[in-house]
């Protein structure tokens, strides 16, 4: 099947694993990732479903399918080992892959990753939900399956046009991020199935421990999309922790210290291919 696949920039490669799910990887690209090119050779993919990508054929999104993307993606390009950048849901993609191929994982970069979408699904209803004026508060079924949950919410923060605030500290970051990733076609296929696979809602923290890679890990302050204490919950024996100011997109919410971060992580790796 066709898959998006950009590569710029050089030095060590790194693979882009966007989140959404299904979000593609242009947004990353440029609203924070460009300026990294010089620092490192990054390959922009846009996951099966998701993004210029093409949808897959049966819907199959398992993750065991998308990390297999992922190796083919390797094989094809011709790399012993690369780093993986994800963000967001991405995180559950790459993690699944290191888990996999640990062996051709460099190291791994996680900007405001999540590793367990049940709970981040909770965390972003809850504090929705408190962000609604009373008159405006959804009723929530207890017995409702969560991705229902969320759509209430979703629904009653768009009504008051603060839906932004689960994501972004600024109006005027959101408001330009939106305006960034309307440029390009988006297939939400990948998104419109992903509750289908009972997988994707794991809670992959626990295998961090057996992770030996360095990993850096990005978090944003007042991250209510992931849940703002998630990173502490992963156990890399090789990590470091950064917390930014913001929510949910610390690669464009802060990108001079998220960028200043990455490169240093960066720059401690060795040149391989």
């Amino acid at each position: 099947m066709r898959l998006f696949v950009e590569v710029a920039g050089r030095g060590v490669p790194c693979l882009v694993v966007h989140g959404g799910p299904g979000a593609g990887s242009y947004g990353l690209q440029h609203l924070g990732l460009q300026p990294l090119e010089s620092s490192l050779q990054l390959i922009y993919l846009d996951q099966r479903g998701s993004g210029r990508s093409a949808s897959a054929p049966g819907h199959n999104y398992r993750l065991a399918r998308q990390v297999q993307d992922l190796e083919e993606l390797r094989i094809r390009l011709g790399l012993k080992q690369w780093v993986l950048l994800a963000h967001s849901f991405g995180g559950v993609i790459a993690t699944a892959y290191a888990q996999r191929y640990p062996a051709r994982v460099q190291a791994l970069i996680l900007a405001n990753a999540v590793l367990n979408p049940s709970a981040s699904l909770a965390s972003m209803v809850h504090y929705g939900d408190s962000l609604l004026p009373a008159a405006a508060r959804p009723p929530l079924p207890a017995d409702a399956p969560l991705p229902q949950q969320l759509g209430l919410v979703m629904q009653a923060l768009g009504q008051q046009k603060i839906m932004y605030q689960l994501q972004y500290a600024a109006d005027t970051t959101a408001a330009r991020a939106g305006r960034v990733v309307r440029q390009v076609p988006g297939n939400q296929d990948f998104a419109a199935h992903v509750f289908d696979f009972p997988e994707y809602g794991q809670d992959y923290a626990p295998a961090t421990a057996a992770l030996a890679m360095p990993v850096l890990v990005l978090a944003g302050h007042d991250d209510y999309t992931a849940g703002p204490r998630h990173y502490r919950t992963f156990r890399f024996p090789h990590q470091q922790v950064v917390v930014l100011p913001g929510r949910h997109n610390s690669l464009t919410e802060q990108p001079a210290a998220a960028q200043r971060a990455v490169r240093t992580f960066a720059s401690a790796l060795p040149a391989r291919r």
